[in-house]
């Protein structure tokens, strides 16, 4: 199997992209791996066809030009065709924007996409893909970013999901929350409280409107945002535990050290110590 792998630094700036890679699989091969994986991997079909299955979804036969999603957490198989085997490339993202941009789109409810090769969005993750196999240097940190949001956009625009296309006022709220909540999470004054009051909006409102568009609650939101980036940020630096809890929103490292072991089931150090 022709194979090409790279793991990424993450010291990119907000885009969470971990590694990248590309199979030209032989026939019938199936990934032996863990098939839950702890992250978000989307491939792109460039030649050939396999099958395609994740949980609570039946299998589908997919091809050249389509294009299928690994969520994250959710236990998936896919196989490559016995006569005409599959060459994909693929992208691993990390990251609860991640996940709110695909949330988004079909993508995430259907797990896979057809004959996408003529849209914007397949010309844009072509191109990101292209970008990330370049060296690193700022100038391309920067392109990366701009591409990623890029691609996600024309990902929403172009293959929305029904919450996208239904709209509505809630849903313009639940957004306006997960901005100021993505935007100010590293700061410790952002709190659910604060966003109630800086949208002006009731703590059980916003409470359902979460729980509705996302399956989960305001404060459990803000707390994946930061325990999100505290997990890339043990895993691409040395930095003092102590430093990455205030970077994360929190006032001390024993509160941050109590809620990421809650989070992850592991302690910072015990974290740091296991992410090869």
């Amino acid at each position: 199997m022709d194979n090409d792998f790279k793991s990424l630094d993450n010291n990119r700036l907000e885009s969470n992209i971990l590694f990248i890679g590309q199979d030209s699989c032989p026939p019938n091969y199936f990934f032996r791996g863990n098939n839950v994986r702890s992250n978000y991997v989307l491939h792109y079909i460039l030649d050939g066809q396999g099958t395609f299955s994740s949980a609570n979804r039946p299998a589908v036969s997919l091809k050249q030009g389509d294009v299928f999603l690994l969520p994250k957490d959710v236990p998936c198989f896919y196989q490559a065709d016995g006569e005409h085997p599959w060459t994909y490339l693929w992208i691993g993202f990390a990251g609860a924007k991640v996940k709110t941009m695909l949330d988004g789109s079909k993508l995430s409810s259907q797990r896979y996409l057809r004959q996408v090769q003529d849209s914007q969005f397949s010309h844009y993750l072509k191109l990101l893909y292209t970008t990330l196999r370049h060296g690193d240097s700022l100038a391309n940190d920067i392109l990366t970013e701009a591409l990623t949001y890029q691609m996600f956009y024309q990902l929403v625009t172009e293959f929305p999901g029904k919450s996208s296309q239904t709209g509505g006022k809630a849903q313009k709220h639940l957004q306006l929350a997960q901005n100021y909540l993505e935007q100010n999470y590293r700061h410790s004054t952002c709190t659910v409280a604060s966003l109630c009051d800086h949208l002006g909006l009731s703590r059980s409102y916003l409470y359902t409107i979460f729980k509705k568009g996302l399956t989960i609650s305001p404060q459990d939101y803000l707390t994946r945002l930061r325990m999100e980036e505290a997990r890339q940020r043990l895993r691409a630096s040395t930095e003092p535990v102590r430093q990455i809890a205030g970077e994360v929103g929190y006032h001390d490292e024993f509160t941050f050290s109590k809620a990421f072991k809650r989070y992850t089931g592991f302690s910072p150090s015990a974290y740091r110590q296991t992410r090869y």
